[in-house]
């Protein structure tokens, strides 16, 4: 069985890291704050002082980190990833980076005989927990192939979506689609309330039709129960819709709802909510109506 180097142990590292054990990998973790992995070191993991040594004599290392300056960190110098993993081994970066960025990695991996895959997925806490998380690959089709029995552990819907850089272009659509699905559950929720309507009666009447949505279906209830828990970050949203953002005005694409979006989720971070869950964005409907 592989021996697989898993670093960033979060909120979805520390799933993903569970799920890869109940499957038979022998799995190595490093995370900067020590802690957070105390829990998946307890259960089997074994822990690594530094991004070199979790690196070193692996035949898989996945990375899910936080924004792509960490990214960069991990892979690039004499003490990361590609200095330190061995030839013939893969190394696929699970965050939701640049597609420019993971073109370079796969480039400076391909140069030192390292198979290199993008892979960012889509599905939250829950699908990471699950097991259920959709993983868009971007990378060569043979070394996509060769990596199923390490995919399949993490998620149900992988998906081959072309060369370097091409699964985080399609995260990016997920993420630009994901903005509009949110914002209408908190606009559509922030309608019921004006209008008398008993929420939670609305929701599961909706959610079931042609209106409904990943977010309506979880985000929409934790936002009727004032759940802000982050199952995923404002902050590492806000990170991805100004990729995404770069990555179209390049391009000269229009992402008018995106634009929108971003902007109120700007305005959440300076008001203090950079750490909560998403579905925060109700909070600003609740401000608009005052």
């Amino acid at each position: 069985m592989k021996k697989i180097g898993f670093i960033g142990v979060g909120v979805m590292g520390q799933s993903m890291v569970r799920n890869l054990m109940k499957h038979g990998f022998e799995v190595s973790v490093y995370t900067r704050t020590k802690e957070k992995a105390d829990a998946v070191v307890s259960e089997g993991a074994i822990w690594c002082p530094s991004v070199k040594e979790c690196a070193a004599g692996k035949d898989v290392v996945i990375t899910i980190v936080g924004f792509p300056k960490d990214v960069e960190e991990v892979y690039f110098g004499e003490n990361g990833i590609i200095e330190n993993v061995p030839a013939g081994a893969t190394i696929i970066d699970m965050t939701t980076t640049s597609p420019k960025l993971s073109v370079r990695i796969y480039e400076a991996a391909k140069a030192r005989g390292v198979y290199a895959l993008d892979a960012p997925v889509s599905g939250g806490d829950i699908g990471a927990q699950k097991g259920t998380l959709a993983i868009m690959v971007g990378g060569d089709k043979e070394v996509f192939d060769a990596a199923q029995d390490v995919f399949s552990a993490m998620g149900t819907n992988i998906v081959y979506e072309g060369g370097a850089g091409m699964g985080q272009h399609c995260k990016m659509a997920n993420q630009i689609a994901l903005s509009g699905a949110l914002a209408s559950t908190c606009e559509a929720i922030t309608y019921a309330k004006s209008v008398g309507l008993d929420t939670k009666t609305m929701l599961d009447t909706i959610s079931t039709g042609a209106a409904g949505s990943w977010q309506m279906s979880n985000n929409g209830y934790k936002i009727l129960a004032e759940n802000f828990d982050p199952g995923f970050f404002v902050y590492h949203y806000i990170k991805d819709m100004r990729i995404a953002m770069e990555e179209a005005t390049e391009r000269e694409t229009a992402l008018p709802v995106l634009a929108d979006v971003l902007s109120m989720f700007e305005k959440l971070d300076a008001e203090g909510g950079s750490k909560l869950g998403t579905q925060a964005l109700i909070k600003i409907y609740e401000e608009k109506k005052h």
